[in-house]
């Protein structure tokens, strides 16, 4: 595994544990070169998955864009990084097992609402105002008038 710091080739596991209910492992590194500790994860990867975006761009599955967006959506919330990671994880094994090499960013953006819905009222609303782009405040009353708290304060 290549050293985030100073790219020397080589690195050793220092530690090793699950993570993500199973779904992961979770390995703590020590670069041979500059001694920089880092960690990666390991996890099982079924099918290359191709999100076919707007204009018909497409490029690949990105776990990190996903669970960034998500994280950014619960940003100051009380949502565990546990809770977030699951739904990353439950979304990404849809994708990889649903039979689809190519999935519409829609889709991806549906599945995202459906986990935050259950998850956090506000990250859901969050969520909301940039993947139906709102323009106005109104856009926003709205919404958040169609939502039923889901004892997330």
């Amino acid at each position: 595994m290549r050293c985030p710091y100073c790219a020397h080739d080589n690195s050793q596991v220092k530690d090793s544990r699950p993570s993500e209910d199973g779904a992961a492992i979770r390995r703590r590194r020590q670069c041979e070169s500059c001694a920089a500790r880092f960690t990666t994860f390991e996890r099982i990867q079924l099918r290359d998955v191709t999100v076919v975006k707007s204009e018909n761009r497409r490029e690949s599955f990105d776990r990190s864009k996903l669970e960034k967006s998500i994280a950014l959506a619960c940003r100051k919330r009380t949502v565990p990084q546990e809770r977030i990671d699951q739904l990353v994880s439950g979304i990404q094994r849809q994708l990889e097992t649903s039979g689809d090499s190519e999935v519409p960013a829609g889709r991806i953006g549906q599945m995202v609402m459906e986990g935050l819905q259950q998850l956090d009222s506000v990250a859901y609303i969050r969520f909301a105002s940039v993947y139906k782009d709102f323009t106005e405040a109104r856009d926003f009353e709205e919404f958040a008038g169609t939502v039923k708290d889901i004892g997330q304060g």
